[in-house]
């Protein structure tokens, strides 16, 4: 049987701060924040990289504030997985060889490969620091609703997957085509091929082009981020809060426990993400903490 392992995808979220609820009044640094969601979970996802490339400096501090134990994934920085980025979060270097109008845009997409490989090889080298503290779980590649199932885009998955290594990449796709009878058993035979783990989702399910729950393992690792069940998911227009503010009810939080069972016993770790914004990711992550694994309470 796999261990299980449950966190939040984010310490420093701000709806969660702001709450007033998880960390205690005199918890209020970035350090004490940090080392105290450590001594509630073992795991958390670094939602900030996926903004702007962390510092080295940044990474450092996290492997040190946390103990030995402790796993921290990485979601992807926006310009490596087909989204737009605020051009000021860019290197300067990379900045500067921009055109004119796209340094000065709000957002801007990154097409030329030379430069998205670039940044990719700065990507891993501001995040080693965790890969050599041993605290590297996977670096998330969240896809956009546009990067739909393909030929072209399995192999760009792929090598982005190997632009990576050794870091292990996991994939979550927001498009509906992914899992379409005609492509599932393709995309998970391919996933598997190449040991990609595959990110199951829980979300609302809208005709919006949501992705179904379907409990995959495709790698040793097997893992599930819980965006929560709003009705304004992805819903233009609605702010983050409305999309990712809600609270799983405990009878919500068991019906997966069968479906993580049957993770466990095919995979070697699984882990238990919440993306639910405030109060509720923490009290949703240690409610089905406690489920799944009783002992830890």
């Amino acid at each position: 049987m796999a261990t299980i392992r449950v966190g939040t995808c984010s310490w420093t979220e701000k709806a969660l701060i702001d709450s007033g609820e998880f960390y205690p009044k005199g918890v209020r640094t970035p350090e004490a924040r940090l080392r105290f969601y450590a001594e509630q979970f073992d795991t958390v996802e670094i939602d900030s990289a996926y903004y702007a490339i962390p510092s080295e400096q940044n990474a450092r501090l996290w492997a040190s504030r946390t103990p030995d134990h402790f796993t921290f994934h990485i979601k992807a920085y926006g310009a490596l997985t087909g989204h737009s980025v605020d051009p000021r979060t860019l290197p300067s270097d990379i900045l500067s060889e921009l055109p004119q109008k796209d340094r000065t845009a709000r957002t801007v997409y990154l097409k030329d490969k030379d430069t998205v490989a670039e940044l990719a090889k700065r990507f891993k080298q501001s995040i080693y620091p965790i890969a050599y503290a041993g605290k590297l779980g996977v670096v998330l590649f969240q896809f956009p609703p546009n990067f739909r199932y393909d030929r072209k885009n399995l192999d760009t998955l792929l090598e982005w997957s190997q632009l990576m290594s050794p870091y292990t990449v996991a994939v979550e796709f927001r498009d509906a085509s992914w899992l379409a009878p005609d492509n599932e058993d393709a995309v998970f035979h391919f996933l598997r091929k190449h040991q990609i783990p595959y990110v199951c989702a829980d979300e609302t399910q809208n005709k919006t082009g949501s992705i179904a729950f379907v409990p995959a393992v495709t790698a040793k690792i097997a893992y599930i981020r819980f965006h929560g069940r709003s009705l304004f998911w992805n819903l233009k227009g609605a702010t983050t809060s409305q999309k990712y503010g809600y609270d799983y009810s405990e009878d919500e939080l068991r019906s997966f426990v069968s479906a993580i069972v049957g993770l466990a016993q095919r995979a070697e770790t699984v882990f238990l993400m919440f993306n639910n914004h405030g109060s509720p990711s923490v009290k949703n992550a240690s409610a089905l903490k406690r489920l799944v694994s009783p002992k830890q309470g």
